[in-house]
């Protein structure tokens, strides 16, 4: 059996491993450590998220880094506030009450002011966010010369988020490093790009397939019509009573409404997204973690970095555009050894892509019933009888009651107490679902005579270049991929700029430096007035419409 022993640690942080309860190093913690304990290979690690990749490059730091040198000698860089908190809290649990050694996060949305404090009082490893450590590095608030090993954490969610110039620019400043360590879930071109740019002949190691799902995890389906999408989330929540989830939505206005109606309907929930300041962010996720809310709604943007145990759910309330992200989505659960269920809503449009996805997590689909009405009552009912019996009666003076209940009770049949107790409980599931529809399509009699006919006739205009739905009108735009968009990050955007909604668009058709955007006749002006002219990166965006020669594809 592997043990951490035969990794080549030192005492006090076997000892501090042990003292946090870990009995055998993970896949990428067996074949990482004895690697970078060397300080002078460059390493590639691919591996899921929760699979143990803070440990499999913080021991070692911990050991390389020299105590006696009170300045940064190790630089981390992650894409999220959350994920840099995370890291440095597992940082400061490995190293030991102890030890002297210091470990330092900078982020955005906290004071730079009492950030710059910290570093001059001293520091041998910093985690940091790009944007704030580039501040750092302008402000001359922090030094890079005497670096000697750079971690990129979850170096696709980076270059995904658009952070690609601001880790090359950090790499170039970094003259003294001795190592490169990347760690990703997944290894886009991008990333092969940066590893060969910026690393000699690295050491990569990949557990399980690139970008495949985490084995325990169990990736389900529920197929039913555009219009019945909300409706499906509801039961999925209330058929399973003790949810603990993520509900992921392609925008924030997506996220912020499907919030709202679930609160308005008495659920447990809250969003995250991009408008919230870093003060609320702060305090949604702190209810989370500590389960005061047991769902919340996400973008994928505002979700990364998000690190939460226990999540028992993830929820596609569609599925991403971009396949990839798809396992960002999944790998919040199912983390640290725990099984975990991933659910798409899906529509039969759709069901092509469940195959894209499956191809990609090499892992298949289930497709479940969506539950009835009295499926979920009844899911609901024994759930609260079995909390009833497991309730604990240990703590309290409840005998005192007891003779005034019995002569209330006296009377009642036990039945009909259970009764009672079920109707207080459960009135308003009863009602609700008394009369509740059969969400579910079936496949095998989804199409009429006159559903192929349409068909057919949608795939013959996709032959000819037309959208296959609706009278759309072809944009032309000034961004690409050299501005670090992928498919799903720049339908976010301009969907984002513009307040439409998803259905409003069509095809989207990406190339490095433009693109160009299929968008609903009625509504092109206003994309058009949304971007044209704005600011990205201090680059002025042009948008017009591509069919009267604003841009031509190559």
């Amino acid at each position: 059996m592997n043990t951490f022993q035969s990794l080549g640690l030192r005492s006090d942080l076997l000892e501090a491993v042990q003292l946090l309860g870990f009995t055998e190093p993970t896949p990428i913690q067996q074949k990482a450590i004895p690697v970078l304990l060397q300080g002078t290979r460059d390493f590639v690690g691919l591996a899921q998220t929760g699979t143990g990749k803070t440990a499999a490059f913080g021991l070692p730091l911990l050991q390389l880094v020299r105590r006696e040198d009170r300045y940064p000698q190790a630089l981390i860089i992650c894409p999220t506030r959350e994920l840099c908190l995370q890291i440095t809290g597992d940082l400061d649990k490995f190293k030991g009450k102890k030890e002297v050694l210091g470990v330092t996060a900078v982020y955005g949305g906290a004071s730079i002011v009492m950030q710059i404090k910290e570093l001059k009082r001293g520091t041998q490893i910093v985690v940091a966010t790009p944007g704030r450590l580039i501040d750092l590095i302008e402000r001359k608030a922090i030094r890079l010369e005497e670096i000697q090993y750079v971690v990129l954490d979850e170096a696709d969610e980076m270059l995904n988020m658009g952070f690609k110039e601001d880790i090359e620019f950090i790499l170039k400043n970094t003259p003294k490093r001795e190592s490169t360590w990347l760690f990703s879930a997944t290894m886009p071109p991008e990333i092969r790009q940066v590893s060969k740019r910026y690393m000699e002949q690295p050491v990569e190691v990949t557990i399980g397939k690139v970008n495949a799902g985490n084995a325990s995890i169990d990736h389900q389906y529920y197929l039913t019509q555009h219009h019945s999408r909300y409706e499906v989330l509801k039961r999925i929540i209330d058929f399973n009573p003790g949810i603990y989830g993520i509900i992921f939505a392609r925008t924030k206005a997506d996220a912020q409404t499907i919030a709202e109606k679930l609160i308005r309907e008495g659920y447990d929930i809250d969003s995250i997204h991009g408008d919230l300041s870093q003060p609320q962010r702060d305090k949604v996720m702190g209810l989370f973690r500590d389960k005061s809310i047991r769902l919340l709604v996400a973008t994928d943007v505002a979700a990364r970095g998000i690190d939460v145990q226990g999540i028992s759910h993830v929820i596609n309330y569609e599925l991403p555009d971009d396949t990839e992200v798809y396992t960002h989505r999944s790998g919040r659960t199912g983390r640290a050894g725990r099984s975990g269920l991933c659910v798409s809503i899906v529509t039969p449009k759709e069901q092509y892509r469940l195959r894209q996805v499956e191809k990609l997590i090499n892992s298949r689909f289930h497709k479940m019933d969506i539950p009835t009405g009295k499926d979920v009552c009844r899911k609901q009912f024994f759930h609260f009888i079995d909390r009833m019996l497991e309730a604990d009666i240990s703590h309290g003076e409840y005998e005192t009651y007891l003779p005034s209940l019995r002569e209330k009770f006296a009377g009642v049949e036990k039945e009909e107490i259970l009764q009672r107790v079920a109707a207080l409980e459960f009135d308003r599931f009863l009602k609700y679902y008394e009369n509740a529809a059969d969400l579910n399509v079936r496949e095998d009699v989804r199409k009429t005579k006159g559903q192929s006919q349409v068909a057919a006739t949608r795939d013959s205009r996709s032959r000819r270049g037309a959208p296959a739905d609706g009278n759309y009108q072809r944009l032309f735009v000034n961004l690409g991929t050299k501005d670090g968009f992928y498919k799903a990050s720049f339908l976010q955007f301009i969907l984002d700029m513009s307040d439409l909604s998803k259905d409003a668009l069509g095809k989207i058709d990406m190339r490095e430096m433009n693109s160009w955007v299929e968008v609903d006749s009625r509504a092109a002006r206003q994309m058009i007035q949304s971007l044209d002219g704005k600011n990205f990166r201090g680059r002025r965006i042009r948008m017009n419409d591509a069919e009267s020669g604003g841009g031509r594809r190559k």
